[in-house]
């Protein structure tokens, strides 16, 4: 039996034409708002992130564009380890239908050095945004802006409306962000699309793990070290222990696209008080990705018993106090499998982007996770798509020198608008 292919309304076509020549007309305006953007810090920690949602308010508003800012409680926010959130919220209802969710988040990590560029200026070099969030992900904030704009140009009857969703908080989990506002009842969209690379549709990520392991020895004059028991040796005793299932987990394949094996990364080591002294307490935070496939339950309880049968094996000096171990979950963020109603979506984008791009867009998934889980965990179908290269490592995310191909945001964004059009048409 044959499946039929996707079928798209043939009387769009000439309105992708539409489409893409209000977003060239345009596009000038909109590399300067993301240039805006960038030149507003969000490093996250500390995460002082309001400011930004203010400055993008007011760029918003002067397109005509009304956002509703949420402002987290700040005992909240400080509870979860950071200083200020407030969440932005765009809608625009064209009609009864569908309400398609686009979301992007303007928190990132701190830029580190390294930088042949200033990290925070918005540069064009060659072509390219250099600077940190140009290309994950204050590039989907224009992209999925203007591709808005783009689509209410056409002054077409549409059915149903979009909404911009720009929250901050995807560094530490998203729980503050679209996990905030979906659990206040504030939004409830039948689809979404949340920032993405331009060259990939992804429908599944890996979930993860992350814990903080504190290490109790005793300790002691480093003239006489037996009279106490090394924190530090200790945990080096769990941690080589903990690193070795990673071969364990080379023989534990996904069958989704795009996602390997599982994987587990010490990324933080603490402890000790001078030099001299015997470590009497090391801390260190772990992050373990769990693959689709997996049961999150049953990952973390074999990483306490991993740490625990290797504190127990642990020997401590003769008279030294046996190693105590604390255990707390930081972070559980499960993975993104992908629900049915989403194919409109991957249809339209991989339609749209064979045809602005040149190439074929496949459907994958991705070893990250980010914040589309939580809108899934809701039953809202989604998938990961916008501005960027074929990989995370090519744009320098989360690196220096971090950038954005702009010729990436134009096309991206052609294909969002087009997508838009697909579905509220």
């Amino acid at each position: 039996m044959t499946v039929p292919a996707p079928h798209f309304a043939t009387h769009f076509a000439p309105h992708y034409a539409q489409l893409d020549s209000w977003i060239d007309a345009h596009f000038d305006e909109q590399v300067q708002f993301l240039q805006s953007l960038v030149q507003v810090p969000t490093d996250t920690p500390p995460g002082n992130n309001a400011p930004h949602a203010e400055r993008t308010a007011e760029l918003l508003k002067a397109m005509g564009l009304t956002a509703e800012k949420y402002a987290i409680p700040e005992d909240e926010v400080k509870a979860y380890g950071l200083e200020t959130i407030t969440n932005l919220i765009v809608r625009r209802k064209y009609g009864e239908g569908k309400t398609i969710a686009l979301n992007a988040h303007g928190d990132v990590v701190p830029p580190g050095e390294g930088w042949a560029h200033p990290p925070y200026a918005g540069e064009i070099h060659n072509g390219a945004m250099f600077g940190r969030a140009t290309a994950v992900s204050k590039s989907d904030f224009s992209t999925f802006t203007f591709a808005t704009r783009a689509l209410e140009s056409l002054g077409l009857k549409l059915h149903g409306g979009v909404e911009l969703h720009f929250t901050y908080d995807e560094e530490f989990g998203g729980e503050m962000g679209p996990g905030w506002l979906l659990a206040q009842g504030l939004t409830q969209p039948d689809l979404m699309i949340a920032a993405g690379f331009s060259y990939q549709v992804v429908t599944a990520h890996n979930g993860c793990l992350q814990m903080e392991v504190s290490v109790h020895g005793e300790m002691a004059h480093a003239a006489i070290p037996d009279s106490g028991t090394d924190a530090l040796q200790g945990a080096v005793h769990i941690l080589n222990a903990l690193l070795a299932l990673n071969t364990q987990y080379l023989q534990v394949t996904s069958k989704v696209e795009g996602i390997s094996h599982p994987y587990l990364n010490v990324g933080q080591i603490i402890g000790g008080t001078n030099t001299n002294v015997v470590p009497g307490k090391v801390v260190f935070k772990l992050d373990r990705r769990m693959i689709p496939e997996e049961n999150p339950v049953e990952v973390e309880t074999s990483i306490r018993q991993t740490i625990a049968d290797a504190a127990a094996s642990f020997n401590p000096p003769r008279g030294g106090k046996q190693l105590k171990v604390e255990i707390k979950r930081i972070l559980l963020a499960n993975a993104l499998k992908p629900l049915a109603g989403n194919q409109a979506l991957v249809d339209a984008i991989q339609k749209h982007g064979l045809a602005v791009f040149g190439e074929a867009i496949p459907a994958v998934g991705t070893p990250l996770y980010t914040d589309v889980r939580l809108y899934a965990e809701r039953g809202i179908p989604g998938v990961i798509y916008g501005a960027g290269p074929r990989t995370v490592r090519e744009s320098n995310a989360k690196r220096s020198d971090e950038h954005v191909q702009l010729e990436d945001v134009r096309r991206a964004t052609k294909v969002v608008a087009r997508t838009l059009l697909d579905v509220l048409g």
